[in-house]
């Protein structure tokens, strides 16, 4: 049976990946971003696209009405939306304590605030038993990422999530993260990724590989399936065992 799959950050990379996954299988997909043309570039065979800013209350009441009109129920909530703070536009002015505010700041919003604010908006849609939320997280979450904020942020998601799970548990939902690592052809690490640095990143795996879109979609998918209706409040690691070190 068909079910309803939400996806934020659906556009691209790890989102664009699980929105093709589900729809090979049938499920109506709905995909979310802030970026109107990219959604609608992405060439998902029958999937719904609508453009917000997740991060704003009123744009997140939009997607709610928008999900209430053409989905109705939520049997999937994938959160893939987020990214890293220096990639938005910088702080104005020049001082320093400015500056790691707007970081720090623009990073909760992009990958934690986001997250809350979709997944209360769409609660009490969810699946009831059955529905199933997961969240993208890092592998920063425990390793840090280099300026804390995108690290930080990411592991903001792993206490919600547990909470979420204390909280849709006894309605059936099971509600798990997700944590890559080094992720080709993302936009989060770009084409541009200086080679010396993808070579550390690939050398902190012992399998000795990348990490790629398919293979975080392929572990939302098992989380999203009935095999895995036991499976809750859990970190899963996607990331060559990068996390472990070698």
């Amino acid at each position: 049976m068909a079910r309803n799959v939400v996806i934020s950050g659906g556009g691209t990379g790890i989102g664009l990946a699980a929105a093709r996954v589900f729809a090979a299988d049938g499920d109506r997909v709905l995909l979310l971003g802030r970026r109107k043309d990219v959604l609608e570039q992405a060439g998902v065979a029958g999937a719904l696209s609508y453009a917000a800013d997740l991060s704003d209350t009123a744009s997140v009441r939009g997607v709610a009405e928008f999900v209430g009109r053409e989905l109705g129920t939520v049997d999937v909530l994938i959160h893939s939306a987020g990214g890293a703070g220096h990639l938005e536009p910088p702080a104005e002015g020049d001082d320093p304590l400015d500056a790691v505010a707007h970081n720090w700041t623009v990073n909760f919003r992009i990958n934690l605030l986001t997250a809350a604010l979709l997944t209360e908006a769409l609660k009490d849609r969810l699946a009831s038993p059955g529905g199933r939320v997961l969240f993208v997280s890092s592998i920063a979450a425990y390793r840090g990422s280099g300026s804390g904020a995108y690290g930080a942020a990411k592991a903001g998601l792993h206490p919600y999530a547990h909470d979420l799970t204390r909280e849709l548990g006894p309605r059936g939902i099971t509600v798990n993260v997700v944590a890559p690592g080094y992720v080709e052809d993302t936009e989060f690490f770009g084409a541009a990724i200086d080679p010396a640095r993808r070579e550390r990143l690939i050398g902190e795996t012992p399998n000795g590989r990348a990490g790629t879109p398919g293979d975080v979609a392929g572990t939302l998918h098992w989380l999203a399936s009935p095999g895995a209706g036991h499976v809750t409040s859990q970190v899963v690691q996607v990331n060559g065992g990068a996390e472990r070190g070698r």
